[in-house]
């Protein structure tokens, strides 16, 4: 769900659809911190999001664990649309309450 929050132009959601349509729009791709998940295949690690070439650092994972990860840890997802005209990239996971 997207919530009417905004705050220098930043939407919340939690909306999964939302979400992985934003990040597909600016070729990314769901990733993990690598070394950051523990034994738990269920365990994302740190989340990301890779844009672009592969960045050292970060596993691509898959888009159910990524989510699985979201919800388990009750995380919203605040990102911008556009900046200046241009689509931004701008994301940051934050607490849901």
């Amino acid at each position: 769900m997207t919530s009417g929050a905004r705050g220098s132009d930043a939407i919340r959601t939690t909306d999964h659809d939302a979400i992985r349509r934003w990040a597909e729009a600016r070729g990314g791709r769901p990733a993990a911190v690598a070394g950051t998940g523990g034994d738990d295949a269920d365990d994302g690690g740190i989340l990301r999001i890779d844009f672009g070439e592969k960045e050292e650092g970060l596993e691509e994972i898959s888009w159910d664990r990524f989510f699985r990860t979201f919800e388990d840890r009750r995380l919203a997802f605040l990102h911008q649309e556009e900046i200046e005209g241009h689509d931004s990239r701008f994301f940051k996971l934050v607490r849901r309450d």
